[in-house]
């Protein structure tokens, strides 16, 4: 899966020429990727049990899911799948609105900084610096040079994160025009849902273009062997639910976390045990 859907280094991206729709590499149909998902989750469990408890015995290593994709492409659905299949204990989950006032006093990673998981955890990010070349870029909320700056910070941002024993796993949800316009319009038809609604969607929606672009130009900026994007169709909520969880356990599988072994006699302490009624 990763080899499958990661965008190689350096590599001109057309975001038109993925299908959001597609089911690369996935089950044939929803009832199979529901049930494969949920088996999925025993496995992720174990791994993360492992990571957070070679965490507490030094191990620096940790795991940062970032996702991005236009309104309705499913960031905080993801988040509400993935993390049923981890224990919620050793999840760190940020979600990045508009910079508050005290954070555009600051360099615009700042804010990331602080969300970053501690050794041991899985962060997830629903939104993440990549706003600061996203909304800026088509919002032109800052100067093009300190844009084309952001995204070398960017890459040497997580780089650094690499070097310190972070995973980072970046994936772009990837939804289609048409599909985004169904689900708006279902939360519309849905008083339950009108919550989730935001007038202002459909301002960003006539920006459809503008922000593909700049999604392409990130995406290619941006995937390095550090840390590379992975294009996660989304128009089917199984398949992305299923797509990102398979690739969360490619991740952990390849850190293969150990338990630490125990620091005292484990005999000893046993015949103290038994020997107390």
């Amino acid at each position: 899966m990763r080899e499958l859907l990661r965008i190689p280094e350096g590599e001109r991206v057309d975001l038109s020429s993925y299908d959001a729709a597609g089911t690369p590499g996935g089950p044939r149909n929803k009832e199979e990727g529901v049930a494969a998902t949920a088996r999925m989750g025993e496995r992720l469990a174990d791994l993360q049990e492992r990571l957070w408890a070679a965490g507490t015995a030094g191990d620096r290593r940790r795991v940062l899911l970032i996702l991005q994709g236009m309104d309705t492409s499913g960031k905080g659905g993801t988040v509400k799948h993935v993390i049923g299949l981890f224990n919620p204990s050793g999840c760190r989950i940020k979600a990045f609105k508009a910079p508050t006032r005290e954070e555009l006093n600051h360099p615009f990673l700042w804010r990331i900084v602080k969300a970053l998981p501690e050794p041991g955890e899985i962060g997830i990010f629903d939104r993440s610096q990549y706003e600061d070349v996203l909304i800026a870029r088509v919002r032109e909320l800052v100067p093009r040079s300190q844009l084309d700056r952001r995204y070398g910070q960017i890459n040497r941002f997580e780089r650094s994160l690499a070097e310190d024993g972070v995973t980072v796993v970046k994936c772009f949800l990837h939804v289609s025009y048409e599909q985004q316009k169904r689900r708006l319009l279902e939360r519309l038809d849905n008083p339950d849902k009108h919550w989730k609604f935001n007038p202002g969607d459909i301002d960003e929606r006539a920006l459809w273009p503008a922000y593909q672009e700049a999604y392409e130009i990130a995406l290619e900026r941006c995937s390095t062997e550090e840390a590379p994007w992975f294009v996660v169709p989304a128009d089917r909520k199984w398949y992305r639910n299923w797509a990102v969880s398979r690739l969360l356990l490619a991740h952990l599988e390849a850190m293969d976390p150990q338990y630490p072994k125990a620091d005292f006699d484990v005999e000893e302490s046993r015949r103290r045990l038994l020997a107390n009624p």
